[in-house]
């Protein structure tokens, strides 16, 4: 019978949203407005096909080293595998390079500084720990091409992970040979090169580069622009479908709703839960309808099915926590609608629902991880990379995590301030 009542407002709630056509509006047609007008401008429906509108991305480099690591980049981003998606540029100005980032004539600008092998493969020392200083590559992002330089930042950390995971290994691999006697310090440096030269092999490959991996059953992964548009839309605009849940909440409080139903035999943690299930379900709702809805008309593959229903019901119940805090806190319809809103821009700002905050200060990536939205766009890009559900583990389990914190926050300011209050 509890049950039952609980479900009952939940169902209420749903009916009521669902009749609201401005709600629907913001729920479902500006998000799928958003995605259309966003996937035309990056070129996601310039033509027939149904692959992403990146390609050709246009990024300069600049090579100042003499070693075999910067060679090998040079030739990995001029490679045949990833003709198709860059359309590299080799100078030797770096000033002029910059300038044609600001320009916006290229993508980005890598620049490759002197000695940056030799601070890694030293030629004459043992390893690179001997080293006071590794010299860094330098990537130089155009801030109005946010999709095609966050792509060539992928690829270049995919590379420089690469190159540390040969460092640490050669270090580690020459260490343990002289701690056992299987050689001396002598043949150490011989080693160190072999070891060295091996690394730079490895690191030039591009089977390590995530954007081009391959699938479990053979078949390459594609990046599409829409892949991280829509999530992007849909997350952000999730915030706005749990503010209103939150809304009725108030509104009710104020028209005498809540009292009456209090009388009635429906306890006031019914009537809580009940309204938390109807805001959850039509945040799921909201997700499944726009998912659907862009498979469906612009082809766009989600990933994995079964990890993309669980990211889904994670962000949901984040963000229908965030939801209830506002509820919780606020008084006013007017102060839940204007905070709700301010939240939902901020946290699709923070999120990346409008551009890749990759390349921001570390500070506001690790700000932005209160919102759900950073944590759903990070688990939605992995799945649209190939992904798998365990893949996206950590996401979902911040998501439910954030979600269980903020409800129990809610729970406990609506208890103390009671279900239906002035």
């Amino acid at each position: 019978m509890a049950m039952r009542k609980i479900f009952q407002v939940a169902w209420k709630d749903i009916r009521l949203i669902f009749r609201d056509r401005s709600a629907l509006t913001l729920m479902l047609l500006a998000p799928f407005v958003l995605t259309i007008g966003m996937g035309a401008i990056t070129g996601r429906f310039s033509g027939s096909s149904t692959s992403s509108g990146v390609s050709d991305i246009p990024l300069v480099i600049v090579n100042d080293d003499s070693g075999q690591l910067g060679s090998a980049l040079v030739e990995m981003l001029q490679s045949e595998d990833l003709d198709a998606l860059l359309n590299p540029l080799v100078m030797t100005d770096l000033a002029a390079a910059r300038v044609m980032v600001d320009n916006d004539n290229t993508a980005a600008a890598i620049y490759i500084p002197p000695d940056f092998t030799a601070s890694i493969i030293p030629s004459s020392q043992l390893g690179a720990a001997t080293q006071e200083k590794v010299v860094q590559i330098e990537f130089y992002a155009n801030p109005t091409r946010p999709t095609s330089a966050g792509i060539v930042r992928t690829i270049l950390e995919q590379f420089l992970s690469q190159v540390e995971i040969g460092r640490i290994s050669g270090e580690v691999t020459v260490t343990q040979l002289l701690a056992n006697g299987y050689i001396n310090p002598e043949q150490a440096v011989a080693v160190g090169s072999s070891i060295g030269q091996q690394m730079v092999q490895s690191s030039g490959s591009t089977s390590s580069i995530k954007l081009i991996n391959v699938t479990e059953g053979g078949g390459p992964v594609e990046f599409d622009t829409l892949a991280y548009i829509a999530p992007g839309m849909a997350l952000m605009f999730l915030m706005y479908t749990v503010t209103y849940g939150g809304l009725s909440l108030i509104k009710e409080n104020r028209q005498g709703t809540l009292a009456r139903m209090l009388i009635s035999p429906t306890t006031s943690t019914q009537v809580l839960s009940g309204k938390v299930i109807g805001i959850f379900l039509t945040a799921v709702a909201q997700l499944l309808i726009l998912i659907g809805g862009t498979s469906l008309l612009f082809g766009l593959k989600w990933g994995d099915p079964l990890a993309v229903l669980a990211l889904l019901f994670a962000a949901a119940f984040a963000a229908t926590g965030w939801g209830m805090v506002i509820a919780a806190f606020l008084k006013t319809p007017g102060q839940v609608g204007s905070i709700g809103s301010a939240l939902m821009l901020i946290f699709g700002l923070l999120g990346g629902s409008f551009f890749d905050i990759s390349s921001l200060p570390g500070w506001v990536k690790t700000i932005s991880k209160i919102s759900p939205n950073a944590w759903g766009m990070e688990g939605f890009l992995d799945l649209a990379h190939g992904g798998s559900i365990v893949s996206v583990r950590t996401p979902v389990f911040a998501l439910l995590s954030m979600g269980a914190v903020l409800f129990c926050a809610a729970a406990f300011w609506i208890s103390r301030r009671g279900l239906a209050r002035k």
